[in-house]
């Protein structure tokens, strides 16, 4: 199983609630609706909480930066089979379609230059 991880920042001006709320009310619906095409097999978002101990916790964990950084607004965890899974119709006009289609919805809420992404192999350890 491989994991396409998207650590996410809202876009500015954006509320974190109207973010959140974006993001699971309009986008999700989007990413199910062509999860089939794209050979999705697990979508998850871990959307961030504000609290004390989370202030607590990423500040030790800073050392020595001098600007600690943006915390994320969420993590989206897409699963896929395999990397050839992932990529073997990335001619298909109906993948290209539905890639834009995320991408151009992606716009609307995510600051885009600042939310990196990337493919990873879970290990279990616990």
């Amino acid at each position: 199983m491989i994991k396409l991880i998207f650590c996410l920042r809202r876009k500015e001006g954006m509320s974190v609630a109207e973010f959140q709320c974006y993001w699971s009310q309009t986008h999700a619906p989007l990413v199910a609706r062509h999860k089939d095409v794209l050979g999705i097999r697990r979508y998850v978002q871990s959307h961030s909480r504000e609290s004390a101990l989370s202030v607590m916790i990423g500040a030790s964990r800073q050392g020595d930066a001098k600007e600690p950084a943006a915390p994320y607004d969420g993590v989206a965890e897409l699963w896929y089979d395999s990397i050839e899974a992932m990529t073997a119709n990335a001619d298909n006009p109906d993948v290209k379609a539905a890639g834009k289609a995320l991408l151009d919805d992606e716009a609307k809420f995510i600051d885009l230059a600042n939310s990196p992404i990337f493919l990873s192999e879970e290990i279990e350890v616990i």
